[in-house]
């Protein structure tokens, strides 16, 4: 157990948590910004510029901007937060992380959803935007979507399981 704990005191070890929290924190930053995007372009551009000016082009770029922004975001936010930390509460947010099935059946439907939407948008909407547009706001609506439906499963009484960390020999305790 001590070489454990040696093995995850050491710099490497620290510098990887931290990377794969700053994913995580990418990951949620888009997932987010991909799910309140859409609503608050919607409202903003009705409300300030009339129906005249609304389009699906519009919303569309809004969506894969605004989860550009949560990558952006929520990876800076990860970073200084896990950097500047004790390493020990580092490698225990990592393994509350890893083991986390309602985090993980999140990103697997925002991911599912993502690449769905990403194929499908351009399908229904091709002369309505640009390419691009079509490919990366759909990805964003998409994974929207996915959040949502992994929300709307757990409401629905159908929880992702709960798997028990097990024991955690980085906490300080022998």
């Amino acid at each position: 157990m001590s070489d454990n704990f040696a093995i995850a005191a050491t710099p490497q070890a620290h510098a990887a948590d931290i990377e794969f929290l700053v994913r995580r924190g990418m990951t949620k930053g888009y997932q987010i910004m991909s799910l309140l995007a859409p609503p608050l372009y919607s409202a903003f551009a009705l409300s300030r510029y009339g129906r005249a000016q609304f389009s699906i082009n519009r919303v569309l770029r809004a969506t894969w901007v605004g989860g550009s922004i949560g990558i952006v975001g929520g990876g800076a936010f990860e970073y200084v937060r896990s950097a500047y930390s004790n390493p020990h509460k580092v490698r225990a947010r990592r393994i509350q992380a890893a083991y986390d099935t309602g985090s993980i059946r999140a990103d697997d439907h925002s991911t599912i959803g993502g690449i769905l939407l990403a194929v499908l948008t351009p399908a229904v909407f091709w002369k309505r935007a640009s390419v691009a547009n079509l490919i990366l706001g759909g990805a964003g609506i998409g994974s929207a979507i996915g959040l949502l439906a992994h929300h709307g499963r757990t409401v629905t009484g159908d929880p992702a399981p709960r798997v028990r960390i097990p024991e955690n020999p980085v906490s300080g305790q022998p």
